[in-house]
């Protein structure tokens, strides 16, 4: 990338990266990079997508590093399907390592927490407790492995739970985030991570 080029992004994930039931401008990749002055980001993220589908995506995808920043956030349709969360651990792992490999350093890596998505409207027929325990345990992992790697983590877990209080925060279909609770996940990157040095 030459010095006059903008920084650029590569975000990775499932729906909450696409920004399932929000027009584009109001995924969080997008308001973050545009508060940044980043180039638009690149995205390789579909609704649904478990950390396999991701992992099976790449090779079949076009990438233009070292990219300036790469976020990753993945694992909740793992556990809404109902898979082994033993195979997690060494998937997850080997998407950050790909995460880390298209940018220059190590700290230029953004890990998410997976949201909650028991208190949505979409999930108060199914078990609750159930999801919301797991989804625990899947952010108890991803966080350690983001750890023993050295990049960073933002939770962003308790925004996801607010919609409890605040019906705002959820798009229309009743399960995924609006723009506005994607708008506190950028302040919230913002005030955690270094990423404000880029404004």
């Amino acid at each position: 990338m030459s010095e006059s080029a903008s920084p650029t992004w590569l975000a990775l994930g499932d729906s909450y990266t696409i920004g399932e039931a929000v027009p584009l401008h109001l995924r969080w990749p997008h308001q973050l990079t545009r508060q940044l002055n980043f180039s638009n980001p690149q995205y390789l993220a579909t609704t649904g997508w478990t950390t396999r589908d991701l992992l099976n995506a790449i090779p079949e995808t076009f990438f233009s590093p070292p990219y300036t920043w790469v976020s990753l956030l993945i694992g909740v349709n793992n556990q809404y399907q109902g898979l082994d969360i033993s195979l997690y651990p060494e998937e997850f792992m080997n998407l950050l390592k790909f995460a880390i490999s298209q940018t220059t350093d190590a700290r230029h890596v953004l890990i998410l927490s997976i949201p909650d998505y028991s208190i949505t409207p979409f999930a108060q027929d199914k078990d609750t407790a159930k999801i919301q325990l797991e989804i625990e345990k899947y952010n108890q992992t991803n966080r350690q492995i983001a750890e023993e790697y050295g990049v960073h983590y933002c939770n962003i877990t308790s925004i996801s739970q607010q919609v409890a209080e605040d019906s705002s925060l959820i798009a229309e279909d009743g399960l995924h985030p609006s723009g506005r609770m994607y708008k506190l996940w950028v302040e919230k990157i913002l005030l955690e991570t270094p990423l404000a040095n880029f404004s």
